[in-house]
């Protein structure tokens, strides 16, 4: 079947994308800023061009939905649409030269440890860039924020999900036990096995992407009815190890919040996370990005060489913060 796409403009596939979105024509009309009518025309002359129906009209209040035609479009409509914002945000890049803002996505264990180093060698080499920040534990969504054209960089943890995306390890970040200092696992000081922890019970975070569960990167999937407590704010997580709710389950980088009365314990037999940062592979890159890039990987060396001399010493634990 011919088809003739060179007829689809942008607004029909983000009357698409909104239709999708709402299930409704009148509220996708509402958020476009467009009246129902015009929405439907949109979608009719869409349909016309790709030769298929692309959504079901099932009248009266109940919500239209997209046909098998419609779902396959509408993955090639948001790429569109994603390739488009960062057009828009590469333009804005080159206007802004040197000066403006650096939008970094980030984590919390790397924004506690690693980036206030950053962003202090960064201000001093780029006085007129600022800095902004977005936070977020899922790093799958932030590399969607890099897609979309939000972010200009964001730290990530491999491995990386597909998209157009380059990225630069920055270190190994094992994962540790932290404990109270009283327990008897902290007085013996030695790294705790993995059967070990299949008798414990686990504290470890909610919102990750699901190749970061920490069942899944131990490589237990058991563990997941160990886990007796879930968090994504590190002084939470210590908190509760403090109180003997359960042991915490954490990257090292996370573990290095500096609270009384906590050990940490390296993991034998165990891979550590790859801690990296990401960029767009097609966006154009300032000079500020190349130099938050490198002083990113200089943070990453000092952070591996902190880890070293804390988990590698005869003592393999040590006080959280040391």
């Amino acid at each position: 079947m011919q088809r003739d796409l060179s007829s689809i403009e942008l607004r029909y596939l983000t009357a698409l994308m909104a239709v999708s979105r709402e299930g409704s024509f009148s509220r996708a009309a509402e958020q476009l800023g467009y009246t129902q009518s015009a929405v439907s025309q949109q979608i009719a002359r869409l349909e016309r061009s790709v030769g298929h129906q692309l959504v079901e009209r099932p009248g009266g209040p109940r919500p239209v939905s997209l046909t098998s035609a419609g779902t396959v479009l509408l993955r090639h409509a948001e790429a569109i649409v994603a390739r488009l914002s960062s057009a828009a945000a590469d333009l804005d890049a080159l206007d802004a030269g040197t000066a403006g803002s650096l939008r970094i996505g980030c984590f919390q264990s790397v924004g506690v440890h690693m980036l206030p180093r950053i962003v202090r060698e960064f201000s001093t080499q780029f006085p007129g860039v600022q800095v902004e920040l977005m936070e977020n534990e899922d790093d799958g969504e932030l590399l969607r924020q890099v897609e979309r054209g939000d972010l200009d960089l964001t730290f990530v943890v491999a491995p990386i999900p597909a998209g157009p995306f380059d990225w630069e390890e920055l270190l190994a970040d094992p994962y540790v036990v932290v404990v109270p200092e009283e327990s008897a696992a902290a007085q013996r000081g030695t790294a705790v096995t993995l059967d070990e922890l299949s008798e414990q019970r686990l504290i470890s975070y909610t919102q990750v992407r699901t190749e970061h569960l920490v069942e899944n990167r131990l490589g237990r999937p058991g563990l997941r009815d160990r886990i007796v407590f879930h968090s994504n704010d590190n002084g939470v997580l210590m908190g509760m190890a403090a109180e003997g709710v359960g042991v915490a389950v954490v990257p090292w980088l996370a573990a290095g919040v500096d609270r009384p009365g906590l050990r940490v314990l390296p993991i034998a037999d165990t891979a550590p996370r790859t801690v990296g940062i990401a960029w767009h592979q097609d966006r154009y890159q300032l000079a500020a990005s190349h130099a938050f890039i490198d002083l990113a990987q200089q943070a990453g060396r000092y952070e591996e060489a902190r880890m070293r001399r804390a988990l590698g010493g005869e003592d393999a634990a040590h006080r959280v913060g040391d």
